[in-house]
């Protein structure tokens, strides 16, 4: 088994993110914990309750009960990016050019690079946000569907509608999926082509789960979206043309009646983290299935992984607290 390092940190852990090498922790209570030559806290918000990683800087990004939305970075430094009085900002994403989106009730808003921040209203709550890998353009997930804004022209909004709630939104890293989680136990995609006259979006249905799907991860070169949901890993195949359309999943890491809780594509290799209900973490290899066991269970269900960006450092977290760093390099 690979080497673990525990960290046991008091309280539910939201998500867990390398900046470099170093990784860091973010609790419910507001606490951001660094592992940076011993354990380091910065005190962050009064209630968080998302934080994820920029993918365009080295920094983090989180959003709390306080209504503050918050740029962190590896030594723990604060800026303070808005601050919406007597709400609570519990989605947050980053995107190009400096840019941080965050949504509160019915707005989605882009703070840019010069300070200057853009409101876009819906008419119904704004559940998540994700920034398309070109160009300065959202995704809004919301009940009924996904709203595309352009942040920076004056391109109208293009309303992708499927029924029920959309709680999560990702694109592929080419730009041409585009799939959300759902409150119902399944994924909704459209597969985005380009047309004269603007845009056609085809949908993608990713059905079949016995429970939400509350994690899901684009391996390297996007050629596959894994997902929890289920007592496997459900691994979606984007290869072709048309994505999963008329294909069915491979299942990794199957366990009976042990529930997938989180995963995580590692950072070059087709190699998928899996963490469970349990706190049992797996390595699965796709080309082969072949499985390696990172960490055995723990106290509570896994809720984040992050890899280094080498791929030699796993980091993962826990609802109970009990966390860690898998060496996997030896």
């Amino acid at each position: 088994m690979p080497t673990v390092a525990p960290l046991d940190i008091e309280g539910h852990v939201v998500s867990t993110h390398f900046l470099g090498d170093i990784p860091l922790f973010a609790t419910a209570a507001g606490t951001i914990h660094r592992l940076d030559g011993g354990e380091k806290v910065t005190e962050a918000h009064e209630g968080l309750l998302t934080c994820v990683r920029d993918p365009y800087s080295a920094t983090l990004l989180s959003g709390g009960e306080d209504g503050r939305v918050l740029r962190i970075g590896h030594d723990g430094s604060i800026s303070e990016l808005a601050n919406v009085p007597r709400k609570w900002v519990g989605v947050v994403a980053g995107g190009p050019q400096k840019a941080v989106a965050y949504g509160v009730g019915k707005s989605s808003f882009v703070r840019l690079s010069d300070g200057t921040v853009k409101e876009f209203k819906e008419e119904r709550t704004v559940e998540a946000i994700a920034f398309a890998p070109k160009g300065l353009r959202i995704a809004v997930a919301r009940y009924n569907g996904v709203t595309l804004l352009w942040v920076a022209s004056a391109g109208d909004p293009v309303d992708l509608e499927w029924k029920g709630a959309h709680t999560g939104v990702t694109f592929s890293p080419d730009g041409k999926f585009l799939v959300t989680t759902m409150q119902e136990n399944a994924l909704h995609g459209w597969k985005m082509e380009a047309t004269k006259g603007g845009m056609e979006a085809r949908h993608m249905r990713m059905t079949g789960y016995p429970a939400k799907v509350k994690s899901i991860s684009w391996s390297a070169k996007g050629k596959w979206l894994a997902s929890s949901g289920a007592p496997a890993a459900i691994v979606w195949p984007f290869s072709g043309k048309d994505g999963p359309m008329g294909k069915a999943p491979e299942e990794l890491g199957s366990r009976a009646n042990i529930m997938v809780t989180n995963v995580a594509f590692h950072p070059v290799e087709d190699v998928l983290a899996i963490g469970f209900i349990d706190g049992m973490v797996l390595g699965v290899r796709l080309a082969d299935g072949k499985e390696a066991l990172l960490r055995r269970p723990g106290k509570g269900a896994i809720t984040s992984m992050d890899w280094s960006a080498t791929g030699k450092l796993l980091a993962f977290a826990s609802e109970a607290g009990d966390c860690g760093i898998i060496d996997i390099s030896a």
